[in-house]
């Protein structure tokens, strides 16, 4: 009797796919192919592996290109409607779950967990099932399925009741809150995201910290992790990706042109992010401000490099903090700019031949985030850096734990303190300086994307 399973052998779901649509004016449609890790991992298993990535459309031109079944080969993109994704992406991915993880809550005012709330979960239950449904439908007898992130934490314990014959797994990009912080959640629902990912075989984490947090909230909540296991898989950067990315001509381009902005034979102080919540470039602006005010001697010889993306502008908090970044910004090149010294050149649009620019241009990379899953720009810079760099390092970033014995370390709350780090950054000898950053670029590509990847598909298959 023929098999009603589907054919993927390994299978990986994620909000966001490995391609995205766009409808040009013509009506045609065009496709851009995306990057980073999992684009990666799946390439290194072959063509001949039986892969798909289960996705979300997540615009217009992915719906359309939904509706017109047009789509790549290895990629299944679900239509969910665009209001149940709204709900369940940016009021409760984004809105509850990234805050929780990240404790970003001003707890005297949120969160309100009330009867909208309570509605958009429906939206997100809806959304998972969607993928576990699809999933279900796509595996092979016995495949291999990997669920990625915060987004999609109910898809494991779905999909065991469809499929039990999968290895499920998922992993965690994110960190994971502490007992006390996760318990801001209904105890419904909070019990409800842990049984969801107590359906994989296996759960991975970037850290063994938010490994043990993932754990304690079990212990505490459900009674313990049942049969499942963890696994730690620290992503590390694509070295060889990077260093012959960083020296194509539009990023020699940029270089010339942010040489002209810093101006001669000046450090520089480089951040690269998203204008994210957890990012904390506000204090590290502030930072920058005190050094500036306490250790006269750099002004005029020292730029703050900042590029601060915009991310999640949909949501108003988003909004609101990528105008006070900007505010900060102005506001200490009015304090301290002179007619050939601009303190701080930041730019809010996206360009990531700019970034690596950045990165080869860095003394010292500022890196302090109130709460970081990993942060790859701290694995990143020092790979590129032509003169080797010193890292100021938030030991509430999840690298922390692989690069914190050769960065200088800092708490992300602490302005003053973050200052006096920036000043000893700066005056690291320039031999010291080459060889931190020798070690951290060892650390930081240690496990790159595709070995990180297939690390997991091992572990699951074996």
């Amino acid at each position: 009797m023929a098999s009603s399973f589907g054919a993927a052998q390994v299978l990986v779901a994620s909000n966001r796919g490995p391609v995205s649509y766009e409808v040009r004016e013509d009506g045609s449609l065009h496709a851009k192919r995306g990057g980073g890790g999992l684009v990666s991992g799946l390439s290194s298993i072959g063509p001949d592996a039986g892969a798909l990535w289960v996705c979300s459309a997540l615009g217009d031109g992915d719906r359309e290109a939904v509706r017109r079944g047009v789509g790549e080969d290895g990629v299944r993109m679900l239509d969910v409607p665009a209001d149940v994704h709204a709900d369940a992406y940016n009021g409760i991915a984004n809105s509850v779950l990234w805050f929780v993880h990240h404790m970003l809550y001003q707890t005297p005012v949120e969160p309100v967990f009330d009867a909208e709330f309570r509605r958009q979960w429906a939206s997100y239950e809806a959304y998972n099932r969607a993928f576990a449904e699809a999933l279900a439908e796509e595996a092979a007898e016995g495949a291999v399925a990997i669920v990625q992130d915060y987004h999609l934490t109910l898809v494991p314990g779905m999909l065991r009741e469809l499929r039990p014959d999968l290895r499920i797994g998922h992993f965690s990009h994110t960190p994971w809150a502490p007992v006390d912080y996760f318990r801001l959640l209904p105890d419904d629902i909070a019990e409800q995201v842990l049984r969801g990912m107590l359906g994989a075989d296996r759960l991975g984490f970037l850290t063994r910290r938010w490994a043990d947090a993932f754990t304690a909230c079990c212990e505490a909540l459900v009674g313990g992790l049942g049969g499942t296991e963890t696994g730690v898989h620290g992503l590390g950067a694509d070295a060889d990706f990077l260093r012959k990315r960083s020296h194509e001509a539009d990023v020699d381009e940029r270089m010339a042109a942010l040489r002209e902005e810093i101006g001669e034979g000046r450090r520089t102080i480089v951040r690269v992010d998203r204008t994210e919540l957890s990012k904390n470039i506000v204090r590290g602006l502030l930072a920058y401000r005190e050094l500036l005010a306490t250790r006269p001697e750099w002004r005029e010889r020292v730029v703050h490099v900042a590029f601060a993306y915009p991310s999640r502008q949909d949501l108003a908090v988003y909004r609101d903090y990528t105008a006070e970044v900007q505010r900060v910004a102005d506001a200490v090149n009015e304090e301290f700019g002179t007619a050939g010294w601009t303190p701080v050149v930041l730019h809010v649009k996206d360009d990531f031949a700019r970034s690596l620019a950045a990165y080869r241009l860095a003394d010292v990379a500022l890196v302090n985030p109130v709460r970081d899953g990993m942060n790859l720009v701290a694995k990143e810079v020092p790979v590129v850096s032509e003169e080797g760099c010193v890292l100021v390092l938030s030991r509430e970033a999840g690298a922390y734990e692989e690069l914190g014995e050769d960065a200088v370390v800092v708490n992300p709350y602490d302005v003053s303190g973050t200052a006096e780090a920036l000043h000893t950054a700066l005056s690291v000898p320039p031999a010291e300086r080459a060889e931190r950053s020798k070690r951290l670029a060892a650390a930081g590509t240690a496990l790159p994307p595709a070995r990180w990847f297939l690390e997991q598909l091992r572990a699951l298959q074996g």
